[in-house]
């Protein structure tokens, strides 16, 4: 496991700064083998006797189409690729664009209007006009989906280090990336209503979905959890995180929107991962929408009997669908909108990889099909989608 985890990282350095490639990160936390996984169960509790379980349930927009949407950076939705995405939701039956409003790197990418977020330093004002782009959104029958980075923040971690993980050494935590990434706390409640000010921003914007990303601690947490310096609880990890998601979205009620959350694929396939903090079932049970990124090229050899899962992805997509419907069973009365996010992008890192096209993206909505699953979105990490696809 250590080789490929060491091989993966040496493709950190191709990775465009203007444009994070997100699904790296993702590929390396999902092909970790599930037998090695550090894993467990939330202790607490279960059914009616969970106290995240939120009572009366009820989507905030019962009559929203079914979605099926694409990834677009804030580069993309202020510039000029703006107009080919545009044409290809035109032209074709997607729907929808989930657009960075706080990126990979924690920068609120255009200008909210909120004093009090102005004055945090941590808006980069990528998107110069935010009124015109939701009209033009409108206009086009495009659902709009803005999507906030939440734990990875490395803006705000260098800003406000207590409010991050701090090296026995006292310099900020980061990965080992060649410019490194930096996460806050999810204890911090500080953090939660931070992220929270930005959706409601959003959401004031025009956004009719919340979408949070990175809703977790950093990959591997377990193994530096006792060494890293950082203000922490009496909750587990898995609490701390599904917390989050349950106050968010009764912060965000009001407003009218609904509340998503990213999460790995391969949560839904193995026990709760106690180490980055994700439970699938508690995450899901406080969200209108839960997009699983099941990516056929971030699974490892022998997930689902693929030898090379990315190389078959109506059989990756049909056994990760299997195990969502599995997962989500005991709260069938609660359960959120299954749209995952599918693979648009050839993952030439990959050993035995295949290229992506018009093929290999109809096999998965098919596989999502054959599942019962009608909603999905599109992951290009630069917004370059296939054409001439059938989305139906």
């Amino acid at each position: 496991m250590e080789l490929l985890l060491a091989s993966l990282l040496m493709v950190a350095g191709q990775v465009g700064a203007d444009h994070p490639n997100v699904s790296f990160d993702q590929l390396v936390q999902a092909s970790l083998d599930s037998k090695n996984a550090v894993v467990r169960q939330a202790d607490s509790g279960t059914g009616n006797n969970d106290y995240l379980r939120p009572l009366n349930k009820k989507d905030p927009q019962k009559d929203a189409p079914k979605i099926k949407g694409v990834y677009v950076t804030a580069h993309s939705a202020a510039g000029a690729r703006m107009n080919t995405l545009l044409k290809l939701l035109d032209d074709t039956e997607l729907n929808s664009m989930v657009v960075d409003i706080k990126d990979d790197w924690g920068y609120i990418t255009y200008n909210t209007g909120n004093p009090e977020l102005e004055a945090m330093g941590t808006t980069q004002k990528i998107i110069s006009d935010m009124p015109k782009l939701i009209s033009t959104m409108q206009e086009h029958d495009i659902y709009p989906i803005a999507r906030i980075v939440v734990f990875k923040d490395t803006v705000l971690a260098k800003k406000q280090p207590e409010l991050s993980f701090i090296n026995p050494d006292g310099t900020l935590w980061g990965n080992n990336k060649s410019n490194p990434d930096s996460f806050v706390n999810p204890y911090k409640k500080e953090v939660w209503d931070y992220n929270i000010a930005i959706a409601k921003e959003a959401a004031k914007a025009g956004f009719k979905e919340i979408q949070f990303d990175y809703v977790r601690f950093p990959e591997g947490f377990e193994k530096r959890a006792d060494t890293l310096k950082y203000d922490k609880d009496e909750r587990t990890r898995i609490q701390a995180v599904a917390e989050f998601v349950k106050y968010a979205r009764e912060q965000l009620a009001p407003l009218g929107v609904r509340v998503s959350v990213d999460i790995f694929g391969y949560a839904a396939s193995v026990p709760a991962a106690e180490g980055i903090g994700q439970d699938f079932e508690k995450i899901s049970e406080n969200v209108d929408v839960i997009s699983p990124m099941i990516y056929p090229s971030h699974y490892s050899t022998g997930w689902f009997g693929a030898k090379i899962p990315d190389a078959e992805p109506y059989v990756t997509i049909n056994g990760a669908m299997k195990d969502t419907h599995k997962k989500l069973a005991p709260i069938n009365d609660i359960q959120p909108i299954i749209r995952p996010w599918i693979q648009d992008f050839t993952a030439s890192w990959v050993q035995g990889y295949i290229k992506y096209g018009k093929h290999e993206v109809e096999e998965q909505i098919r596989a999502l099909k054959d599942n019962g699953v009608e909603e999905f979105l599109l992951w290009n990490a630069v917004n370059t989608y296939t054409p001439n696809v059938e989305y139906k």
